[in-house]
């Protein structure tokens, strides 16, 4: 997918994500080394740092001209302790090997302390929060929730071939939309922007984030390894039955051979034939067209702030994710 921060392209920001970075360092550092190892093992691996570079764009776009004060920074990082808690989760539920082009968490150290480091992580991000108010505190924690219940509705449907498009929309906002949202209210509520601002890129942060998760979606199908940082298919192996994949379901088509194959736990040569058969289907560009939609719905929500470099970047984002996905 592409580089969200490449695509912003604002000059401010890498000095900012630096900021970010040696902030993160400090917050994975336990009083013990070994969990300090583990804490802080898929931050130092990278990552594109989509939720904090977010937060900071909706902080400066109230006019602020990428002005991002400790709060905002800090409020970033609670946001990243979050998300990277949810990974080393995601990785034991998904029994993943790799993450980010290195070694799990999970694979390397066992399930048990891999989600007791994401408690960990999860716990340092609340502890940030309560120290930039109760608001943002009962925010992050209610957002918390929100991504399990989006995770667990996701659970509910595995390998359900008659999983509804409701079914996913409900997921994908709870496990993605609401992190971003919430990234992008933290930034606002913590630079001190007027209340329009803070709804306008509240809604934004929604609805990028539907279109980031079905782009995300796309590119399981039509990526290759090295674009996604783990084996492409993962989804169909797993059993979660994405919107391009509904969409080819839905084909007169394929969608009778896909379900076939489809339904139950699938090895190597059927996962990359059902990979083929949604990609020759029309459900790649109707997914497309959904994750089109879900930009314009994000730039829309923006328009209406003061003018500013952060604001166009922001409204071009969601355009440049449909726009970098390879053909399939």
């Amino acid at each position: 997918m592409v580089n969200v921060v490449t695509a912003l392209n604002l000059p401010w920001l890498a000095k900012a994500l630096d900021d970010v970075e040696g902030k993160l360092r400090d917050a994975t550092a336990a009083s013990d080394p070994y969990l300090t190892d583990i804490a802080g093992h898929l931050a130092k691996a990278g990552g594109k740092r989509v939720r904090p570079a977010i937060a900071m764009c909706a902080a400066s776009a109230g006019g602020g001209g990428g002005a991002v004060g400790d709060d905002v920074i800090f409020g970033s990082v609670s946001v990243e302790l979050v998300h990277l808690g949810s990974l080393y989760h995601d990785d034991v539920m998904d029994g993943a090997d790799v993450r980010r082009g290195v070694e799990s968490v999970n694979h390397r150290w066992g399930n048990l302390v891999a989600i007791l480091a994401g408690d960990f992580l999860l716990a340092r991000a609340s502890e940030i929060a309560a120290g930039l108010g109760t608001e943002v505190a009962g925010l992050l924690a209610a957002t918390i929730g929100r991504l399990c219940e989006g995770q667990v509705g996701e659970l509910k449907t595995t390998f359900s071939v008659d999983r509804s498009e409701d079914d996913y929309f409900t997921s994908i906002n709870g496990k993605t939309a609401s992190l971003l949202s919430t990234a992008c209210r933290i930034g606002a509520l913590t630079a001190g922007l007027d209340r329009d601002a803070v709804e306008a890129v509240t809604v934004f942060g929604d609805r990028f984030g539907m279109a980031f998760q079905v782009a995300d979606d796309i590119l399981d199908v039509v990526g290759t390894e090295a674009e996604l940082g783990k084996p492409a298919g993962n989804d169909l192996a797993e059993g979660v039955y994405t919107l391009p994949v509904l969409r080819a379901l839905a084909s007169p088509s394929v969608g009778d051979e896909l379900r076939s194959l489809l339904g139950g736990p699938v090895d190597e040569p059927a996962r990359d034939k059902a990979r083929a058969l949604v990609r020759s289907s029309e459900g790649v560009a109707q997914a497309k067209q959904v994750a089109w939609a879900y930009a314009a719905e994000a730039a829309e929500a923006v328009a209406l702030l003061p003018q500013s470099d952060e604001r166009e970047a922001l409204a071009k984002l969601g355009f440049a994710l449909v726009d970098a996905l390879p053909e399939p």
